[in-house]
């Protein structure tokens, strides 16, 4: 089909569109060719006409369908292009908040910026073992794969994670790691995988710094290869790195770091240790205040140094480097604050005792002087002399700069160097698998010489990715046999050869530095030169002469000139550099440079002074010493190309998986998708170019059967054939007629682009088409019945309304008349009222209305008699103003005037004065004036002598005058005041008057209201009568409601009181199910340590075990090789206790003796233990003696020989014996002296340990001289045989005849006799070496000990110096230390002491094996005549016997063959089906009842720890067959019920008949073996759950979830380039009837066994949680399951588990329970997800699921078909909102593992003893009936 045709009405497409990248718009007519405008319709309702473009006639994208949106894989998508994979990513990230995409073999991660909880131990161990396509992606789902890839193919894989700053690279390598550290452990005890998860935190801190753009930047690219072993275990792991970003050490851009370890130091700057390094705070340094942004939000420094400095420790960097790693950073903060004066503009110098330098001398131990100098000046070296020459202050501090960028490159280095050999894998590796953490693609608006670096790594990436996924393709079409078309794919190695070529930009860079006068102007000259014009992919700046343009593969990048050819040489001052090398006191400083020696030798020095120094991005490999100089020389560039072809050869030698990682928004906002930046970066890492060529070729595949399922629909019954293949190509035929859209492979069909689509189409217009006639159908079946009920409810409503309605009509007339008469009365009663109410109205407004009138009248009239006073007064007021005012104006004028004549007469008599004559006037006259005017000064005297008199005699009557007014004034007011109180006394009178009137109508008023009140009172009294009656019948009702309500109250608290005692009782129930499980929970550890160890101990024996010759040698002589081992054995137990008692001792010496005590009393106890345990080995050595004495008595087997050797045997196990009599000797010297000096040299324990390894080489001695007479004794034992020698026994002289006829056998015999004795004695001489190895190690473990003490006091006397605050600090830190490492020891101890105890119960078994196989051998080797002789026992014959007491009788040596046969050699099969359920426990509880019959509580105690360690040892041999472990639980149980039922207590007699009651134990209490037998049923319960928890786990996800049960209810989406596991059931798929088998076989088998019903619901109930855990877990992790289909297949799936239940009575077991979040996630599927109503129900329903689980099932509910609709995110967050207060896990995953606490209800048995035969079968007819 033509790609025109899809375009048609309401076909949706992608149009541009500036801000969002993509806009989806919707056809409004039939594209038809030819057309060059389509009309649409935009999402938001806009018209628009969309031009084609007239040259291409390019249609624009189609959108996919909607049910393809939000797809796992963007390959699955019908329509390939940009924008579709842009919208699928952008629906995944914001709508399902779903991270990870695949884009075929490429894995698209986008930083959500916020931490999301799916990275936990559960989720890896979700994904371990799956295949990558059957889970959601994750970048679990490509560690698993790359580890999986590595086993089955036996190839190295690399995981390839790129992209740009902040993009979450670094997290996602962290991530990959920890999975691979997860699953694959280690394969020593080192804990390598925390070594190489250690590596992480110091990598970060000292390469990773905060950006713009990122928080946690990583600022150089590494490469770190893990290495794993033949198991494919980790074993070490090896980091190379490239580029890192040194000037960022100097500088820093605005809102940006330095890297974290300065701002670690600083914050840390308060720790003791830190002092002498004189750090503060991070804003005081030059080098990290710069970016002005120290503290990184939710980040604590501190706390991060504390995490660096115990990863430095993990990976064994000792506490002194890491000190002089922080010396070195410190002194480079310092440095950077170092500050130079000019003293010219070519000179410089260093201020004076400068503190930052001298700071920084003191760190690096140099001289002060000498750095001063040599940062200010610089050596020139020529042919003949060298010059040193002042710099000035700029180079200074560029010189200054270069230096601290270099210490902390090489510091970089060092410390890398030293986490590899950290890493460094101690055995071979086998295989590795490669992370790469590299920066993605960069453009900037300055771009220079470290971008470029950037992209050309990126070009080089971008071609092996898209040779790899060419070779892909390639390979897919080749393996399918489908015709191979060349696709065309973008080829950047024009790029990469204008980059790396002869004659290219780095060759250019190389041959400008080597210049003299190299310059960057210069080298860009030369490469317009080069390249401009000539090569399409270079490009020149129009407004630039000093910048290039690279087009790359993701975009044009323009570089600047300035700076390349100084970063490529990257330079620094040598004098500078010898002055670091010259410290001696700071010995890590030089090793820092000791890779530099040849470097800064004065040959190699360059003419300017300066040395170029190799870049810390790369690690070159080791030069041969001869080009030393030439590779030194060897620039940046060089050396990055050099190592990057290096790491591009390492990836082709390896299995690439790609993860690109991309940054959704540049402001680091949570789930903030910015389609711009998006894609840019999606078009920079390649994501699209493999769509491309995916889009190229077939990209859509689909298996035969997956087709024939999705597409049925499309088929007619005569289409279907019985050939699936053939089938699917006559269908395809029919519906693409061009055969170019598809081919047929030998699996797949693949399918061009567009054509799934089209698919799609002709199968929704057919499923609609069928959904509109059933709809049809169904809607008029509806409706008519709607109809019919509609009819007959109408009639029915009619018959009855019309009735309805007369009789409302009848009472409406009724109520009319009587309402006509009642308005008659009622309306004249309200006239009458109103009237009498408007009168007394009136008669009132107007008595009112009157007073208030004549009040206005008379203040009206007061008013304006005040007003005539005012205005008389103001009148008055006004023309007194006047008057002054005129007044004042008149004497101003007279002043103005007179003033101005008195100013002309003052000028004429200034002229009269200034005339001579005038003077000369006055001289004449003046005596005569001065005279007058003396005597008119008297006269003026008198004249006011005078007037004083007078003025006296005016004030004295002025006085008396005033008196007399006064007096007037005083008799006037007195007279005024009676005035005013006549006045006063008129008005009181006429007040009273007022009053009195005023209280004579209040009295009248009064009145009026009295009479109006009695009245009220007698209605108000008539009314309070009828209310009171009221209240009355009220009350009664209250009363009897309140009755009512104590009667409920009284019933609810009774019910809420029940309810809390229901839920307490829950509640402890829980809490007694938590506890149990905790205590099962330890007793698996237990159980499991206890495994762990027994293997350990069988691997170590098989490794210590000297293989035996081919020759058979006699019992006897196993029996003193027997001894002779145990002997070896005991005498290492004996040499391992003092070294396990010395270190103790010597470490307690100063400690707590109260601690001292305890540990002592429990060491006793321990040794008490093993005492009692030793005692027990003895006694068995008596008996195997006794046993010896009973072969004695019997005829001898082999005459001289066998005495022989037995008398050999007696003496080796008499010394055995001394043996142990020394070694008690020494536990007891131990035991005695607990001081701490009982370890030292001379003390006795010392001297009996010295004394008995005295002894020990004195045996070995005596053991050779043993072997020297063993071998006389051979050769007089083949001098004795002759063919024809007679023997008392004719029986064994006939086959010792027999047997020695050929003379070849018996030297082939003597040989073998000669080896083994050679074995004897190489073993006695390994022996003595060991001995003598362990003294040695217990001198050292001596001298550790003294080392340990010296310490110990170094430490006391350090903590006596500090403060007293530090002092306690100090104290109680080593306090913690001590009393660890104590708990450690004496765990260790512990551990040793049961180690010596199982060895000895091992040996006892040994031992008392051989004595068994000893008296077997010596029963077969009785001659005939004497069997015949003996009588036989008839216990094999079974009879009844009349006085059976229910006991079985049994020889104590034939134990070992009761366990055997019973336990051991039993096979569950054969006796569940023949015998009787439980019959061994019923077999050996009648055996203990004979012991206690016996009172021998020895033989109790053997029967029942023999029975104990025989069933551990069968099902440690067959623990994964779910039989036998099912058998052995069902025994355990019934033996563990038999001691109960039979122990004499009344709790467990009540079931018991007579006679039962009669077999009770009668001597023995065995309670605590009855919890020993409980132990180990939990044990094997547990063992049980784990075996079909292996069987079931298969089975469950393919037949609970990707089988279906119910056929054509899921159709099979579209899938991409990783298939998942089809649906359909094949030949090796599991079913839900292959689940419903293996329970009914599990029921089947546990039933034979006679198992308890309640255990076998516990059981089953176990079975179902596991199945409903793994199914839900799986549902979690998988968006394709999440579907409405999925759901309905789930639930009848759920249903026949149920069902299973119901046929089985197993309903009350609490298995449907479990199931129960498995229900809820189905129905949650099922249920409509729109309005409110709907999250409210769904909150209410799926009360068993968490949160979490709620939200993820729907962010991946995925729509199937286009009838169903997605989920919106609203509705999500409605649904978040109601379940915030939820308090519940907020883990995501259930926990599979869980095992419930399991309980062993008492369940006693009817059968009884005596009643019970044994068959012949079990081989127990050494056992008799009593």
């Amino acid at each position: 089909m033509a790609a025109s045709e899809l375009y048609t009405k309401y076909a949706r497409v992608w149009i541009p569109d500036p801000e969002e990248v993509w806009k989806s718009a919707e056809l409004l007519k039939d594209y038809k060719p030819g057309d060059k405008v389509l009309q649409l319709r935009l999402e938001e309702g806009k018209d628009l006409e969309y031009c084609l473009d007239p040259k291409t006639k390019e249609l624009p994208p189609l959108r996919n369908p909607d049910i393809l949106v939000g797809e796992n894989d963007l390959t699955a998508l019908s329509y390939l292009h940009e924008p579709a994979v842009l919208h699928n990513l952008k629906v995944r990230f914001i709508d399902s908040k779903l991270i990870y995409t695949y884009c075929g073999i490429v894995l698209v991660a986008i930083n959500p910026y916020e931490q999301l909880p799916i990275y936990g131990e559960d989720i890896i161990n979700a994904y371990s073992g799956q295949n990558m396509g059957d889970m959601d992606p994750h970048i679990f789902a490509v560690a698993e794969e790359a580890y999986k890839q590595m086993a089955r193919d036996e190839r190295n894989q690399s995981i390839i994670v790129s992209g740009e700053s902040g993009a979450g690279k670094t997290v996602s390598a962290k991530y990959a790691m920890r999975y691979f550290a997860t699953v694959s452990g280690s394969a020593s005890e080192a804990n390598v995988e925390e070594k190489v998860l250690a590596s992480n935190p110091i990598m970060e801190s000292i390469g990773n710094a905060k950006t713009t753009r990122n928080d946690n930047s990583s600022r150089f690219g590494k490469y770190i290869e893990i290495g794993f072993d033949k198991r494919y275990r980790i074993i070490g792991a090896n980091m190379r790195t490239y580029l890192l970003e040194k000037s960022r050490v100097v500088f820093q851009a605005e809102e940006e770091r330095n890297y974290h370890i300065f701002y670690q130091l600083c914050a840390s700057a308060a720790l003791p240790e830190f002092k002498t390094l004189r750090l503060g705070n991070a804003n005081y340094f030059h080098y990290t205040k710069q970016g002005g942004s120290p503290v990184i939000d939710g980040v604590d420094d501190a706390k991060e140094m504390v995490n660096t400095r115990q990863a430095c420790t993990l990976l064994g960097i000792s506490d002194s480097y890491q000190m002089g790693i922080f010396r070195i950073l410190a002194g480079i903060l310092h440095l950077g604050n170092v500050e130079f004066v000019s003293r010219d503009s070519d000179s410089c110098t260093v201020p004076p005792k400068h503190e930052p330098l001298t700071i920084f001398c003191d760190l690096m131990g140099v001289e002060y002087e000498e750095m001063a100098h040599w940062l200010c000046h610089r050596k020139l070296a020529t042919a003949t002399e060298t010059y040193i020459k002042p710099i000035s202050k700029l180079h200074a501090i560029n010189a200054r700069d270069a230096l601290a960028k270099h210490i902390y490159a090489n510091l970089f280095n060092w410390i890398v160097d030293h986490v590899n050999k950290a890493l460094h894998a101690t055995v071979k590796q086998h295989s590795f698998i490669g992370v790469l953490d590299i920066y993605g693609f960069e453009t900037f608006e300055i771009n220079s010489f470290e971008q470029f670096c950037i992209n050309y790594a990126n070009e080089k990436l971008q071609q092996q990715f898209n040779m790899h996924v060419f070779k892909l393709e390639q390979e897919e079409y080749m393996k399918e046999q489908i015709p191979w078309t060349l696709i065309d794919f973008y080829d950047n190695q024009p790029c990469i050869n204008l980059i790396e070529a002869k004659m290219g930009v780095l060759d250019l860079l190389d041959e400008e530095c080597k210049m003299p006068k190299g310059s960057d102007d210069s080298w860009a000259q030369k490469l317009y030169n080069t390249h401009l014009n000539k090569c399409a992919l270079f490009e020149k700046p129009r407004l630039s002469n000093k910048a290039f343009i690279i087009k790359h593969f993701a975009d044009k990048v323009e570089y600047q000139c300035e700076g390349f050819l100084e970063k490529n040489k990257d330079t620094v001052y040598e004098e500078q550099i010898k002055v670091l090398k010259s410290s001696k006191k700071f010995k890590l400083l030089p090793e820092l440079f000791q890779d530099e020696e040849k470097v800064l030798s004065p040959t190699s020095a360059t003419p300017s002074g300066r040395v170029p120094l190799s870049r810390t991005a790369v690690k070159p490999a080791k030069a041969r010493p001869g080009q030393a100089s030439k590779e030194h020389k060897k620039t940046v560039g060089h050396q990055f190309r050099n190592s990057l072809h290096l790491l591009m050869e390492t990836l082709n030698a390896t299995t690439p998986h790609y993860v690109r990682c991309i940054k959704p928004n540049d402001f680091k906002f949570p789930f903030t998708f910015d389609e711009k930046r998006a894609v840019q970066q999606l078009r920079a890492c390649g994501v699209l170019e493999t769509i491309r060529i995916s889009a190229a070729g077939f990209p859509s595949r689909w298996t035969y059967q997956e087709f024939f399922s999705r597409y049925r629909v499309l088929m007619k019954q005569r289409d279907v054939l019985g050939d699936r293949k053939q089938t699917c190509k006559n269908v395809l035929e029919k519906l693409i007629q061009d055969k170019d859209k598809y081919q047929f492979g030998k699996t797949k069909i693949f399918f061009r682009a567009g054509q799934v689509a089209y698919l799609e189409k002709i199968r929704a217009d057919k499923l609609r088409a069928a959904c509109i006639r059933i709809q049809k159908t169904i809607r008029g079946w509806l409706m008519r019945k709607k109809y019919m009920r509609m009819r007959k409810a109408a009639v029915t409503i009619q018959r009855h309304v019309r009735g309805y309605q007369a009789r409302c009509y009848a009472k409406f007339l009724r109520r009319t008349r009587a309402a006509i008469t009642i308005q008659k009365f009622q309306r004249m009663y309200v006239v009458r009222k109103r009237y009498q109410r408007m009168r007394a109205t009136t008669i009132a407004l107007q008595a009112l209305l009157r007073g208030y009138m004549v009040r206005n009248k008379y203040q009206m009239m007061l008013r304006e008699h005040k007003t005539v006073i005012i205005q008389k007064h103001v009148r008055g007021w006004l023309a007194r103003l006047h008057y002054c005012r005129i007044l004042k104006a008149i004497v101003y004028l007279q002043c103005c005037y007179r003033r101005m004549m008195a100013k002309r007469e003052l000028k004429k008599l200034k002229i009269e004065a200034r005339s001579v004559e005038r003077y000369k006037k006055l001289h004449i006259g003046l005596e005569n004036k001065i005279m007058q005017l003396q005597r008119k000064i008297d006269e003026q005297n008198k004249e006011y002598k005078s007037l004083l008199e007078k003025m006296s005699n005016l004030e004295i009557t002025y006085s008396t005058e005033t008196e007399k007014l006064r007096n007037d004034v005083e008799r006037l007011r007195m007279s005024e005041e009676e005035a005013k109180n006549a006045t006063n006394r008129v008005i009181s009178l006429q007040e009273e008057i007022a009053k009195l009137r005023k209280e004579l109508h209040q009295t009248q008023s009064e009145k009026k209201t009295i009479e109006e009140w009695a009245d009220k009172y007698k209605h108000d009294t008539e009314q309070l009568v009828s209310e009171l009656k009221e209240q009355n019948t009220l009350l009664k009702t209250e009363k009897e409601d309140l009755n009512r309500r104590i009667h409920d109250q009284a019933r609810e608290i009774t019910e809420s009181m029940e309810r809390k005692l229901v839920e307490e009782t829950k509640q402890l129930e829980l809490d007694l199910n938590d506890e149990r499980l905790r205590y099962q929970n330890l007793l698996n550890e237990f159980s499991r340590l206890e495994e762990r160890y027994d293997d350990l101990k069988d691997e170590m024996n098989l490794m210590v075990s000297i293989p035996k010759p081919g020759h058979k040698r006699t019992d006897s002589t196993h029996s003193s090789n027997e001894s002779e081992y145990t002997f070896s054995s005991e005498i290492t137990e004996a040499e391992d206790l003092p070294v396990r008692m010395e270190e103790p001792s010597e470490k307690k010496a100063p400690l707590d003796m109260s601690l001292f005590l305890k540990l002592q009393k429990r060491v006793t106890e321990l040794e008490q233990e093993k005492q009692s345990l030793q005692d027990e080995l003895d006694r068995k050595e008596e008996q195997a003696l006794r046993a010896k004495a009973k072969e004695e008595e019997r005829p001898p087997m082999r005459g001289a020989e066998l005495e022989y050797e037995s008398l050999k045997r007696q003496e080796l196990e008499s010394e055995n014996k001394k043996l142990k009599n020394e070694l008690n000797e020494l536990q007891k010297a131990l035991t005695e002296t607990r001081a701490p000096e009982v370890t030292a040299p001379g003390a006795p324990a010392y001297r009996v340990l010295l004394d008995q390894l005295t002894s020990v080489s004195e045996e070995l001695e005596v053991r050779k001289e043993e072997v020297l007479i063993l071998r006389s004794q051979l050769v007089s034992q083949k001098e004795a045989i002759q063919p024809k020698n007679t023997m008392t026994d004719a029986t064994l002289l006939l086959e010792d005849v027999q047997k020695m006829k050929d003379k070849g056998e018996i030297a082939q015999a003597y040989i073998g006799l000669k080896e083994t004795n050679r074995l004897l004695e190489s073993q006695l001489q390994s022996q003595k070496k060991s001995h003598e190895n362990e003294l040695e190690s217990l001198r050292g473990e001596i001298q550790s000990l003294k080392e340990e003490n010296n310490r110990q006091q170094q430490l006391l006397a350090q903590n006596l110096q500090l403060p007293p605050e530090a002092r306690i600090e100090a104290s109680l830190q080593h306090e913690i230390t001590r009393l660890t490492n104590e708990n450690l020891d004496l765990m260790e101890q512990l551990e040793k002491q049961d180690k010596t105890v199982r060895k000895l119960k091992k040996q006892l078994k040994v031992f008392a094996k051989k004595i068994g196989e000893l008296e077997v051998g010596q029963m077969e080797n009785i001659s005939p005549g004497q069997i015949i002789d003996e009588p036989i026992r008839p216990v094999n014959i079974p009879r009844k016997e009349k006085d059976f007491q229910g006991m079985l009788e049994y020889k104590r040596e034939d134990e070992q063959k009761l366990v055997k046969n019973l336990i051991l050699e039993l096979k569950p099969r054969g006796v569940a089906v023949n015998l009787i359920p439980g019959l061994p426990a019923y077999i050996l509880f009648m055996c203990v009842r004979h012991a206690d019959y016996l009172n021998d509580d020895q033989k109790v105690r053997s029967l029942l720890t023999s029975t104990i360690n025989g069933i551990k040892k069968v099902l440690k041999k067959r623990g994964d067959d779910f039989e036998t472990v099912s058998f052995w639980l069902s025994n355990t149980c019934r033996f563990l019920h038999c001691l109960k039922q039979y122990s004499g207590e009344e709790g467990f007699m009540k079931h018991n008949t007579p006679r039962q009651n009669e077999h009770c134990l009668t001597n023995f209490d065995l309670a605590e073996y009855r919890q020993v037998l409980s132990d180990l049923a939990i044990q094997i319960y547990q063992q049980l759950v784990r075996v079909l928890e292996n069987i079931l786990q298969p089975m469950i996800v393919s037949g609970m979830l990707e089988h279906e049960t119910i056929q054509g209810v899921s159709g099979v989406k579209p899938t991409g380039l990783r298939k998942r596991t089809s649906s359909i059931a094949d030949e090796g798929t599991y079913t839900l009837d292959s689940i419903i088998r293996q329970l009914n076989s599990f029921h089947s088998v546990m039933c034979q066994h006679g198992m308890d019903p309640e255990l076998i619901k516990q059981v089953v109930k176990q079975m179902f949680y596991i199945i409903g855990a793994v199914t839900l877990n799986n549902l979690l992790l998988r968006k394709d399951m999440c579907s409405w289909s999925k759901g309905m297949q789930i639930r009848y799936n759920v249903s026949q588990l149920e069902e299973w239940l119901r046929d089985k009575n197993l309903m009350n077991s609490g298995a449907k329970e479990t199931l129960e979040p498995l229900i809820q996630a189905a129905q949650l599927l099922q249920v409509k997800k729109k309005t409110d109503e709907d999250a409210e129900a769904i909150c209410s329903m799926c009360n068993a699921l968490t949160t979490a689980q709620i939200v993820k099932v729907l962010n991946l509910y995925t729509p199937v078909n286009e009838f169903e609709e997605r989920v919106l995110v609203s509705f999500i967050r409605t649904i978040q909102v109601r379940l915030r207060d939820r308090k519940d896990s907020p883990q995501l995953l259930m926990d599979a593992k869980h095992i419930f606490p399991v309980t062993f209800p008492f369940n006693p048995s009817s059968l009884a003893l005596e009643t019970i035969q044994i068959p012949a079968s079990l081989g127990l007819g050494f056992i008799s009936r009593v």
